[in-house]
């Protein structure tokens, strides 16, 4: 059923009343970004033109004279934006079908997909794709159609829109419904294998670009020709597939763009005539492009032009990744000394880029209930209940907000190495678990599973443990920020624990007031066994005790350039301080040593040393990694065997310690002369700032020496 308008609320914003007219376009915001970011097919002026659309609402609001027909007159206006984009883009190039026509199977860690999958996938990107064979003006049609489908637009609104009766816009709408089927069908035999000889030939003169005229010159063999036929109707039809398909988020940054230009201007709707002035403040600042960079991005491509799940491939790890976008304002942007004195707190905010997931089969919200269905509509409020319904091959997607957690969360259900389960932020909006409530004598997150992927979300608050993982295997956990939590950030542990990652995340100010500096671990893996567990890309920072905990794990874990600072210190300004404060503990099982692989990792201004083995007797490799201003040693290898080579440690209390059966070779301290003196930059202020777009570690010239020797903090 489609939503009255809310006539009081319009009269109102028509009246001059600025948090009506704020309310009045927030709520219709959405409507517009999916009528002009489907019509346009995903160019990357849909922002632009989204923009003007809104402007031109309060430009013209005062001369509505029915405020019931307002989301009619609304999307009027959005067609006609629409249509004066195309005009000036008349002649503009089709999408070429390649991107579209051969597409691998995008999940790093699937040797297969399961056929149910493989055929939902496949059924989404036909239709996509079938779209770009669609004029301008059956595109029209269909975004105003998809808006009907989803019961936010009537008949008669998208008559009014296309500016025809309601029954010239059924005789519309029929039209393009055969021509989207058609070039539906028309791709699906395409990529039909083996392709029929027949559409080969026909195809043999075409460029690759999704033009009406290929559609119907192709579609006269693919009609006549039972092959294609069978090919292209084995999926469902267009109308089926629409509306089970999640509308566009409106990017976070414009909305929050809109407001802020809205309440930043005095008045400016009221009986006409609007003030020139004032609409003109409104422009400007609706214009400007500071206004919305924070997160905003161009609308998805075709291919994912609604929101399909996509599982990208990452060079190193296999892991899910989601496309980049702008970074955000106002990251935590740590000022510090070079000394080994504490930096200055930074930021609880996540120093990342917001990103996740754009579509989910399972959808979470602070304002949902768990007795909905977990759809975009009506989803549910706890991690608890999406994490008790999701089954191997599904994605879990946590919209934006607080969730005030009361009671733990338990997760247990296993994905496959072909059908992983993710757990994920949705696209652009920022979920933050704050766990303050849960009671003191239980883990925030208890998971013990298989092939999942957790990334995008903010964990917080937590009285005891954050986030334990207890015997997981093959999970990823990506771009988290996890802080202020008592007894560690994130915990890898128990028996079993085999080919987990941890990338690009922050783990800070873990910190138990019962046990001032003797807990308070930012990233652990302890306690357990099995290989192939991978920390890459970390940083872990201000914790009351140890930066990143190997204690007890029998296995060599991988710890590969990550970054470890001003942990250990006192804080908190509490009496009987007691902490290791080491940057990287590297203890092993008993009573198996353990041979850990550090590689290309910093670590300064620790209370403790910056590398410490714990009397862990394995063959560590420790190559390439450097350790300054710390309050011990800079490497203690004491006990250790294996390897030490091409290390830097300076400026730290106490001499490294070699250890008697470490080959040392090529380090700072088997070379007279090295100083700070001689290195690039002895400010971290960049390092301890915010993240790069995508997630990855900060860019800096801190610590560089110019040669192989230590850690290479720039961008790679």
């Amino acid at each position: 059923m489609t939503a009255a308008v809310d006539v009081e609320l319009v009269t109102a914003a028509r009246q001059g009343d600025r948090a009506a007219l704020t309310a009045l376009l927030a709520a219709h915001l959405p409507l517009v970004y999916n009528v002009v970011g489907r019509a346009l097919a995903g160019h990357a002026d849909v922002d632009d033109v989204v923009q003007e659309v809104m402007l031109r609402v309060v430009e013209r609001l005062p001369t509505l004279r029915e405020p019931d027909r307002f989301r009619a007159w609304l999307v009027t206006i959005a067609i006609r934006q629409v249509r004066e984009h195309a005009r000036r883009r008349a002649g503009a190039r089709q999408v070429p079908l390649d991107p579209y026509a051969e597409v691998p199977d995008p999940d790093a860690d699937t040797a297969g997909a399961a056929l149910s999958e493989v055929d939902r996938d496949a059924r989404r990107r036909d239709v996509l794709s079938a779209v770009a064979w669609l004029d301008a003006d059956d595109r029209e049609v269909l975004a105003l159609w998809w808006r009907e489908l989803d019961g936010e637009l009537t008949r008669g609104d998208v008559g009014e829109a296309l500016g025809v009766g309601a029954s010239h816009a059924a005789v519309r709408i029929q039209r393009m419904r055969s021509r989207l089927a058609q070039a539906y069908t028309v791709l699906a035999a395409w990529r039909a294998r083996p392709r029929c000889p027949g559409l080969a030939v026909a195809a043999r003169a075409w460029d690759g670009t999704l033009v009406p005229l290929w559609r119907k010159r192709l579609s006269r063999h693919v009609l006549a020709c039972p092959a294609c036929l069978a090919a292209g109707g084995r999926r469902g039809t267009p109308e089926q597939i629409l509306p089970g398909l999640a509308g566009l988020a409106v990017p976070a940054g414009l909305a929050a763009g809109l407001r802020a230009a809205l309440e930043a201007q005095p008045a400016v709707v009221a009986v006409p005539p609007v003030a020139p002035a004032a609409v003109g403040g409104l422009r400007r600042a609706l214009s400007s492009k500071a206004a919305v960079a924070a997160g905003t991005v161009a609308v998805l491509a075709v291919t994912a032009l609604t929101l399909a799940v996509r599982h990208e491939p990452d060079g190193r790890d296999g892991v899910v990744a989601a496309a980049p976008t702008l970074p955000v304002r106002g990251g935590p942007s740590a000022a510090a000394t070079p000394s080994a004195a504490p930096s200055a707190v930074p930021s609880p905010r996540p120093s990342r880029a917001l990103t996740g997931v754009t579509d989910a089969d399972i959808v979470v919200a602070p304002d949902g209930s768990d007795d909905g269905d977990g759809s975009l509509r009506r989803p549910y409020a706890t991690l608890n209940r999406a994490a008790e319904v999701v089954r191997p091959g599904q994605t879990i997607a946590l919209r934006g907000g607080t969730y005030r957690m009361t009671e733990p969360v338990t997760i247990g259900t296993d994905g496959t190495a072909d059908r992983r389960i993710v757990l994920s932020a949705y696209r652009g909006e920022r979920p933050v678990l704050d766990a303050a409530a849960v009671p003191a004598d239980a883990w925030a997150v208890t998971q013990r599973t298989a092939w999942w992927t957790v990334q995008d979300i903010e964990v917080r608050g937590s009285r005891s443990h954050a986030w334990v993982c207890r015997a997981c295997s093959h999970t990823v956990f990506r771009r988290l920020s996890v802080h202020d939590n008592a007894r560690s950030g994130l915990t890898l542990r128990d028996p079993g624990t085999v080919g987990n990652r941890v990338l690009d995340s922050d783990f800070f100010r873990s910190y138990d007031p019962a046990d001032p500096g003797g807990a308070g671990v930012g990233l652990a893996v302890k306690f357990g066994d099995g290989a192939g567990n991978v920390l890459r890309g970390n940083r872990t920072f201000h914790n009351a005790d140890d930066g990143i905990d190997l204690g007890g794990f029998a296995d060599p874990v991988t710890v590969e350039r990550n970054w470890s600072y001003g942990n250990g210190q006192n804080r908190w300004g509490v009496t009987g301080w007691d902490s290791n404060g080491y940057g990287f503990s590297l203890g092993g099982g008993e009573p198996v040593p353990a041979g850990h692989r550090v590689r290309d990792n910093a670590a300064w201004g620790n209370r403790g040393h910056g590398f410490g083995v714990e009397a862990n007797a394995g063959r560590i490799d420790l190559t390439g990694n450097t350790a300054f201003r710390n309050g011990g040693a800079g490497f203690d290898l004491t006990g250790a065997g294996g390897t030490a080579r091409w290390n830097l440690a300076l400026d730290n209390r106490t001499p490294a310690r070699g250890g008697e059966r470490v080959a040392a070779t090529g380090n700072s301290w088997d070379d007279d002369g090295w100083s700070a003196a001689r290195l690039r930059s002895t400010d971290p202020r960049t390092a301890e700032g915010p993240r790069r777009a995508d997630g990855t570690l900060p860019s800096t010239g801190y610590l560089g020496t110019g040669t192989r020797l230590g850690a290479d903090l720039t961008a790679r």
